[in-house]
Formats: structure tokens, sequence, C-alpha cells
């Protein structure tokens, strides 16, 4: 999905406008935004000019931003230790730009300088002030203790700056017959394909399109996940009727390098996409939800749970490192729900 930010005037003040085609998942995750908005008279959605905001959508922070020669220093030390620790480029630069505001915050302070009592004050008038969000807050805090504790060699009690309660989201999951619906809305071999192998594996977008035909263990009846997130290697099962899709698939494109190829041989089939082949679907399927590839992801996890499937076992088909994290999937799963008996009822 192709989408444009930029800074604009309006009404008297600076806005972070964000520019797309009109896509219904787009515009549940921009709503998501604290203090967006849409304009009428100039199409597009704007949000406020925050140093969070700039970040999150990559554009560059104002000059008054920018930390000292003594904190630039400090950010570059910083990169160079995550880069040895073979941190992904996106977490260095996630954790990076959360330690830039906190330097500039103490432009005027040198860094040995810099207490636990620092980091409350910091905590309150600045994230709190600014309305900045939980996610956020938890990055700088997560970036400056990893700081101190790694390149300044001290710690920070880090467990005296209050952590905002985090939000009680639940994974978005589908019905069988939407999902149903979703994989049989195309008709061609490679699009179904595709979104069969990241609900029946329960894949991430980055997983599936990293697939080479080697993964594909068919005497196993698994598929190998090399170096997925967290640097991890998982195996999924495979299952008879996508094995059987497999081979006919494989017979029409012959892929080469990836699984799935773009136009090109050898090309790895693009992200955006990707999306897109979900996007026809859905409307084909008449969903009106705003359906995103991870969706179906929640939905195998969710429907394992539901035909009775070991917690602990969904916890290493998915890849998740901490049980808390698969356990979200219980307050989704509307078996147990089903058989309660409303009190309605009896009226």
């Amino acid at each position: 999905m192709k989408w444009e930010a930029k800074i604009i005037q309006y009404k008297g003040e600076k806005r972070i406008a964000v520019i797309f085609k009109k896509d219904a998942a787009l515009i549940a995750r921009i709503k998501e935004f604290q203090g967006a908005r849409w304009s009428q008279s100039r199409v597009l959605w704007h949000l406020p000019d925050t140093d969070e905001n700039r970040i999150h959508f990559k554009l560059p922070l104002l000059a008054s931003t920018q930390p000292n020669a003594e904190g630039q220093q400090a950010l570059e030390k910083f990169k160079q230790h995550l880069r040895s620790k073979r941190y992904s480029e996106s977490t260095i630069g996630t954790y990076s730009e959360a330690l830039r505001s906190f330097l500039v915050f103490y432009n005027t302070k040198p860094i040995a300088e810099i207490t636990n009592e620092d980091i409350i004050i910091y905590n309150n008038e600045y994230i709190l002030k600014n309305n900045l969000s939980a996610s956020y807050q938890n990055q700088i805090v997560n970036s400056i203790k990893l700081y101190f504790a790694t390149v300044q060699n001290r710690k920070i009690d880090i467990e005296k700056v209050h952590r905002p309660k985090r939000a009680k989201v639940l994974p978005n999951v589908l019905s069988k017959e939407e999902v149903k619906a979703i994989l049989e809305a195309h008709s061609n071999v490679k699009h179904k394909m595709m979104l069969s192998m990241i609900y029946s594996c329960g894949l991430r977008r980055s997983e599936l399109l990293n697939l080479k035909p080697s993964n594909i263990d068919s005497k196993r009846n698994i598929v190998l996940l090399k170096n997925a997130k967290g640097k991890k290697d998982r195996i999924a099962p495979l299952s008879p009727k996508i094995l059987k899709m497999l081979r006919e698939y494989y017979a029409e494109y012959k892929p080469t390098v990836w699984l799935f190829e773009g136009q090109t041989k050898g090309e790895q089939y693009s992200e955006t996409s990707l999306q897109k082949i979900l996007k026809t679907a859905v409307l084909k399927a008449r969903i009106l939800k705003p359906v995103t590839l991870h969706w179906l992801r929640h939905s195998y996890a969710t429907h394992l749970l539901e035909s009775g499937t070991d917690l602990r076992y969904i916890q290493e088909l998915l890849g998740h490192n901490s049980s808390k994290t698969t356990e979200i999937y219980t307050h989704v799963s509307t078996k147990s729900i089903q058989q309660i008996k409303s009190p309605f009822d009896d009226l």
C-alpha cells in the first residue's frame, strides 16, 4: 500500500499530512493515532506534528530536536553496539530514535551526570505532558535502559520509572466461513496458494515471502522457517491439502530462487502485491471488515485453540517467546463462551 507523509500548515498550525488512496485497512490504522483528523477540503488525513509521529512516518526531525555533539556521539556508539549484537536495522532505528528524544531533552546536561531522577522528570515533563502513546513511552524506557547498561556501563533503576499500563487489545479473528470465502475468492493459483499458506501455517507476511522451495519438506510434511522473527528457526506442519496445492502450483510456475516470485524469475514477491491480493480477495468475498494479512495468522491460532490444540504447541507453532503472548487467543476463542446460556433466554 503506497502512502506519503509530509509537513503541512493547517489553519495556522504545523501538522503531518498522510496521503493515500482510499483503503479500509489504512483508514482504520490512521484512526488509531491520537489527534488524527480528516480534512474534506484538502482530501487528506493529518496528525499532530510530534517527534513520535515524525519518527513513525520517517520524517526528518527538526533541527532544534537534534542532540548536541556529545549526544550525537552517544547515539553513534549506541548504534554500533546494537549492530555488533546483530539487532535488525529496524530495531536499531526504533531504539536510537527513542534515545535521541531523551538526549535532546537533556541537551544542556552532560550524559555522565544524568540520574534516575532525570528519567522520571523526562517521563512526566515530556512524555506525559505531550500525551505521547504508551507504546512510545515503553520504547523510550527500554532504549534508555539498554543504553546506560551497555554503552555507559552503569545501571539506571528503570523500575522506579512508571511504565504505562498496556492496553488490552484483542486480536482480530475471522470465522472459518470467512477464511474459506477469502481463500476461495481467487481463481489464480499463485494468489490462492499464498493466502492459503499464511492461514494453514500461521505465517507472518515476511515469513511467507522469504520461503524457498527447499524449505518445503514433503517427506516429513513440514515447512522449515529459516531466520524468522527474532532470528529464530522453527517448523510448521504442512497439511496434505496444502501439499497437493503446492505441487500443482510448482508444476505451473516452476519457481527458481523463492517459492513465490514476482513477474521476473528469481525476484522475490513484493509485500505491496501480496497486500493487494488479500484486498481483492476480501472484496470478492464481500467481507466488510478491514482485514489484514495478520488477521489470517490470528485466525489460525484461534481456530487451533478452539479445536483443542494445547496452548504450548500453539506457542511453538507461532514462534512466540512468551506464553503470555499466546494466551491472548484464549480471550477471543468462542468455544467456551458459546456454551454459556444467557439468562435472557429464560425470561
